[in-house]
């Protein structure tokens, strides 16, 4: 990894890459230049083939990010510039929600604004007990602008969305768990070991068939889709892989597989 001003990265021997990001006494807030390093650290762990898993947390016990750097937002003089910014972070946590590696966001305290929009991006959340959620934009004026009302929508429904949306209401772990925003909540200090298991379980799949699986699930969003032929499509394609053959073998020789991601 290149050198990194507000991240920390940490590779295990597993091929689990945690991504840290390291701005506690701002709660992790993002700004225009972590934001640049959230996309050059995942565009560098999608082109390594060695980092099989990605964790996503924050530093400290309070904040996973707790949103935006809004003192950046003074510099908006123009609607367009705030929608230029917007599209800008859509398209990096659109990165993340297609990495073709596993994406589990550790959530240890605040997840809100942006901090929610970036939980929401990965494939799965894991909150400690501590953790809320929420979307406070409207607090401002404003309204999310790096996907959140799409995606908080498809997590929870349009009610609840909308709930949140208007209301700026804050959700605990629990009530997150609930209603479908996270996947699991565990005692803060269980929270990374959480995801590293579900990572593990995840690695011993075929890497290729991962990748289709993030394929298969987003174009069940994505109405310029039709869902079925993407997963007709990428059956298809397992066919013929040697990971096919050697899942396929392990199991009539009732034997556990080893993936090679070919």
């Amino acid at each position: 990894m290149s050198e990194l001003n507000y991240l920390l990265t940490e590779q295990g021997e597993n091929g689990v890459l945690t991504i840290t990001i390291n701005q506690p006494e701002k709660l992790n807030a993002l700004s225009k230049p972590l934001m640049a390093e959230l996309d050059q650290v995942f565009s560098e762990a999608i082109a390594n083939d060695t980092v099989k898993g990605i964790i996503l947390t924050g530093a400290g016990e309070k904040a996973f990010v707790a949103g935006a750097d809004i003192s950046e937002f003074q510099s908006l003089d123009s609607g367009e510039r705030a929608a230029g910014m917007a599209r800008a972070g859509q398209d990096l946590f659109r990165k993340i929600e297609m990495c073709p590696k596993a994406v589990i966001a550790a959530v240890n305290g605040f997840a809100l604004g942006g901090g929610c929009e970036l939980a929401m991006a990965c494939h799965m959340r894991v909150a400690s007990e501590n953790a809320k959620f929420g979307q406070p934009e409207v607090n401002l004026g404003l309204i999310p602008g790096y996907g959140g009302t799409q995606r908080l929508t498809q997590l929870v429904g349009r009610g609840k969305a909308n709930e949140l949306l208007m209301t700026a209401d804050m959700v605990s772990a629990t009530e997150a768990a609930q209603i479908g925003l996270v996947n699991y909540v565990v005692p803060q200090e269980e929270l990374l070991e959480k995801c590293q298991n579900i990572l593990k379980k995840i690695s011993r799949k075929s890497s290729l068939t991962i990748d289709k699986i993030v394929k298969c699930v987003d174009a069940v969003y994505d109405s310029e889709k039709d869902g079925y032929e993407v997963e007709a499509q990428e059956f298809g394609n397992c066919f013929g892989t040697e990971d096919f053959k050697e899942g396929v073998s392990a199991f009539l020789e009732k034997r556990k597989a080893n993936f090679i991601g070919k």
